[in-house]
C-alpha cells in the first residue's frame, strides 16, 4: 500500500498539471463555479467547523452530484432511526449536488464539498470530522480520502457499486496499483449478480462484496417528499390543457436538436404536443435553447419563461431536483446520454413515474438493468432519429402499448425493492462501536 499511495500521490499532480486548462475551462463554464471553494481545499467557516465537530458519532457520506446525492439522502433517511446518535456529513462534487442536498437535507446533516484529494487536504478534513464511517456512493473511489479515512480508523465501504467497461479495462491495466486501494474497502455493496465477478476480476476479494441491489432503483417514491404538480406551470407558458408532453431527460450535447427535430415531425401527425428539454448539466441551458430555436421550435427556460417571439411549444428545464416532477407530467420519455454520447442515464425515476421510456444505443453504465428490461419489454431502444420519432410517435398513439411498456418496467425494479435496507444492515455490521486506538492516535 505505501509504494502504491507513494505513486499516486506522486502522479496526482502532474496529472492535474497537464489537465488544468481543461478542468478550469469546464470549471469556469459551470454556475457557482467559486462556490464555497475553500471547501474544497478543506478550509471551513467558524459556522461549519462548529456543526462538524459536535460530539456526536459522526458518518461522512460522498456522492459526486444529483443522483448520487439523492441516493446517500435516501441512504441517510433509513439510517437515521437505527442510529439516532450519529449526526452525517455529506459531500459532494458539484454545485447543483450541493444545492440539492442543502435543500433535502435533514437536520442532522451536513453539506460540504468534497475537499481535492491531496493527502494534506483530505488529512486535514477527515481530522476536523473524525468519520467512524465513511461510505462512497457508486464509482468514489478517491485513494487519499480513503487512505486517510483507513489511517484514522474509520470503516469504508463502497454502496451501489457500479464499474463502467471503460473503468473495468484501466483497473486491468494497473491492477497493481489499484489492488492496495481496492482491498482498503470493508464491503462493496453491488447492485447485480453480474457485478460480483467484475469487481472480483479487478481485485476485490469475494468476502467483501455484497449483493445488495440498487438504492436508486429501490422504490425512488418512498422515502422522499411526494412529486410537486408542476402542470399549472406547464399552462401558464403556453402549454395546451390536455397537450401529450415529450420529454428528454438528462439530455447531452446534439441529444437536444434529434429530440427537437423529432418532435417537430410527430407535430404533424399529433398537433397537440408539447416538448420538456432536461439537460444534464444546466450549464448549457441557453446554449441548448438557441439549438432548439434554430431547428424551428419555439422553446424558452423554466428560470425565465420568457419568449416574445411566438408560441412556446418547448421548456428548458434549467432547475435542480425537479426532474422526478417533470417525469410526472410526461407522457414519453427519452433517456439521455444514450444517443450521441455514452453511458446512458438513470432510467429509474422515469419507469416508478410510470412513463413509457425510450433510450439510445449506448446504455453502458446501465447495461444490466437495461438488458432485463429489453428482455421483457420494459423499454425500447432508438438507435438513431428516425426510431426515436417512431418510437415517441407510438407510445402517444398506442395506449396499450406504451401501458404495456409501463407494466413490465415496473416489475424489471421490483427486484431492487428493500435495496436500502440491504445496505443499511451491512455498514451496520460493520461499523465500529467505540473508539479504537487508531482513532484516538491519529494526528493531522
Amino acid at each position: 500500500m505505501i509504494w502504491s499511495r507513494f505513486l499516486y500521490n506522486l502522479a496526482l499532480p502532474v496529472f492535474l498539471a497537464v489537465f488544468l486548462p481543461r478542468l478550469l475551462v469546464q470549471f469556469l463554464g459551470r454556475r457557482k463555479c467559486g462556490h464555497q471553494f475553500g471547501q474544497r481545499l478543506a478550509i471551513y467557516s467558524r459556522a461549519v467547523q462548529a456543526r462538524l465537530t459536535t460530539p456526536h458519532p459522526r458518518i461522512w457520506i460522498h456522492a459526486v452530484s444529483v443522483g448520487e446525492v439523492l441516493t446517500a439522502l435516501k441512504l441517510i433517511r433509513c439510517m437515521e432511526g437505527e442510529t439516532p446518535r450519529h449526526h452525517f456529513t455529506l459531500s459532494t462534487t458539484t454545485a447543483t449536488g450541493f444545492t440539492l442536498a442543502e435543500r433535502e437535507k435533514s437536520r442532522t446533516t451536513e453539506v460540504i464539498y468534497n475537499p481535492i484529494d491531496f493527502f494534506t487536504t483530505v488529512r486535514r478534513a477527515v481530522c476536523l470530522i473524525r468519520p467512524r464511517q465513511l461510505i462512497l456512493v457508486e464509482s468514489e473511489i478517491w485513494p487519499n480520502l480513503i487512505w486517510e479515512a483507513k489511517q484514522y480508523g474509520a470503516t469504508i465501504a463502497l454502496i451501489n457499486a457500479r464499474i463502467s467497461p471503460r473503468s473495468e479495462r484501466r483497473c486491468l491495466f494497473f491492477q497493481s496499483a489499484v489492488k492496495p486501494i481496492l482491498h482498503a474497502l470493508d464491503v462493496v455493496c453491488v447492485q447485480n449478480p453480474s457485478d460480483i465477478l467484475r469487481w472480483e476480476k479487478i481485485g476485490v476479494h469475494s468476502t467483501q462484496i455484497h449483493l445488495t441491489g440498487s438504492i436508486k432503483f429501490d422504490d425512488a417514491r418512498a422515502a422522499r417528499r411526494p412529486p410537486v404538480d408542476l402542470r399549472p406551470l406547464l399552462l401558464s407558458v403556453g402549454c395546451p390543457k390536455n397537450a401529450l408532453v415529450l420529454l428528454g431527460g438528462s439530455t447531452h450535447a446534439g441529444e437536444e436538436k434529434i429530440l427537437g427535430r423529432a418532435f417537430l415531425a410527430i407535430q404533424q401527425v399529433i398537433p397537440n404536443t408539447f416538448l420538456l428539454i432536461a439537460p444534464r448539466h444546466i450549464e448549457r441551458s441557453r446554449g441548448v435553447l438557441k439549438d432548439l430555436f434554430n431547428c424551428g421550435l419555439y422553446p424558452t427556460l423554466r428560470s425565465t419563461r420568457l419568449f416574445p417571439l411566438g408560441r412556446i411549444n418547448c421548456l428548458v428545464l434549467d432547475s435542480i431536483g425537479e426532474l422526478r416532477d417533470w417525469y410526472s407530467c410526461a407522457h414519453a420519455v427519452f433517456i439521455g446520454k444514450s444517443l450521441t454520447a455514452r453511458g446512458g442515464q438513470n432510467p429509474a425515476e422515469a419507469i416508478t413515474a410510470r412513463k413509457p421510456i425510450t433510450f439510445g444505443p449506448h446504455m453502458e453504465n446501465f447495461s444490466a438493468l437495461t438488458q432485463e428490461l429489453l428482455s421483457i419489454g420494459g423499454a425500447v431502444t432508438s438507435h438513431n432519429e428516425r426510431e426515436l420519432q417512431s418510437n415517441l410517435l407510438r407510445m402517444l398513439s398506442d395506449p396499450t402499448w406504451a401501458n404495456a411498456l409501463c407494466k413490465n418496467a415496473i416489475e424489471c425494479l421490483r427486484r431492487h425493492h428493500g435495496a436500502t435496507e440491504r445496505t443499511r444492515q451491512v455498514l451496520c455490521k460493520i461499523r465500529p462501536r467505540f473508539q479504537n486506538s487508531s482513532e484516538r492516535n491519529y494526528r493531522a
